[in-house]
């Protein structure tokens, strides 16, 4: 009866070489793609105290102004390239036509002219925006008191 088993037994380890060179695969890949899904148009941010967004369902409608007051949208064909108010207008338009609970948020270079921010925002107003979110950075832990004075220690 025991020849029939000729003592093979059953081996109770998994082999995880297989996997090891899926995550090294995966790992290549990400970082390749990851600098390509961060591009965008350059903007110093304003420094704010804000609270930030809840998490987001949709993707928001994200409008740029940069630093010589060039209008961007993060749809459409060309990302990257500057567009003028009216097409800024059809597009925001096109967009909330398909989905009106798209969130629009505004991001402007913190030396942008207020005139022109709000200008900005009366396009999008026209558009069909309900509202419009702003965009900044939160303010850095080592910024210099306003009286000039250096920041007390914690001790």
């Amino acid at each position: 009866m025991a020849s029939g088993k000729r003592g093979r037994r059953l081996m109770g380890e998994i082999n995880v070489v297989p996997y090891i060179d899926v995550m090294l695969v995966l790992l290549i890949i990400f970082m390749v793609t990851a600098p390509l899904l961060t591009q965008g148009v350059q903007v110093e941010l304003p420094k704010a105290a804000a609270t930030p967004l809840t998490e987001q369902k949709r993707e928001p409608l994200v409008v740029s102004i940069d630093k010589r007051g060039r209008l961007y949208v993060n749809v459409g064909e060309a990302k990257q390239q500057p567009v003028d108010e009216k097409t800024l207008g059809s597009n925001v338009k096109a967009v909330l036509e398909r989905d009106a609970e798209t969130p629009v948020l505004l991001k402007a270079d913190t030396n942008v002219p207020y005139g022109r921010v709000v200008r900005a925002m009366v396009v999008l107003q026209q558009a069909g925006a309900p509202k419009v979110g702003f965009l900044t950075d939160p303010p850095g832990p080592s910024a210099p008191a306003a009286n000039g004075a250096a920041p007390a220690s914690g001790r």
